[in-house]
């Protein structure tokens, strides 16, 4: 995949128990317009939650829910792994989108916790896949 964020709020959201990452469901959300260009900045201080995003729609989508493969520390480092995900058209086109959002469904606001930048938007055609790769070295996320 391409350049990670973390959503600034995300750090806050951890220390104030609104993720449990080991068991929350983490989904997916596609956008085509720049955290920057919002109404609502979603990577600025207070305003973390997935309302702020503008997702495009998904009709012609498989799912967007993510599966967690571990979630631990070992020596002060906490790792959260999460299993590859191959997003699908299927019946029509999706997109374009630049921006790849990673957000707690779980959560009451669905809070957000990073996104992705693709780099250029991207429009999967019927029957197209792309693979999100998530590193299992490295993890979604580490803290420390």
């Amino acid at each position: 995949m391409s350049t990670y964020t973390k959503i600034n709020d995300f750090v806050e959201d951890v220390a104030e128990k609104v993720h449990d990452l080991a068991s929350d469901d983490l989904t997916v959300a596609l956008s085509n317009t720049a955290p920057g260009s919002e109404t609502s900045d979603p990577s600025a201080d207070g305003n973390g939650v997935l309302a702020n995003v503008t997702e495009i729609a998904y009709t012609n989508l498989s799912s967007r829910v993510l599966t967690t493969s571990s979630s631990s520390q070992t020596g002060g480092t906490y790792k959260l792994v999460i299993d590859d995900l191959t997003l699908t058209a299927s019946g029509g086109s999706v997109g374009p989108f630049q921006y790849i959002y990673i957000y707690n469904d779980t959560a009451t606001n669905d809070e957000l916790i990073a996104y992705y930048d693709y780099g250029s938007a991207l429009t999967l055609a019927d029957g197209e896949s792309l693979k999100l790769d998530f590193s299992a070295a490295d993890g979604l996320l580490q803290l420390s």
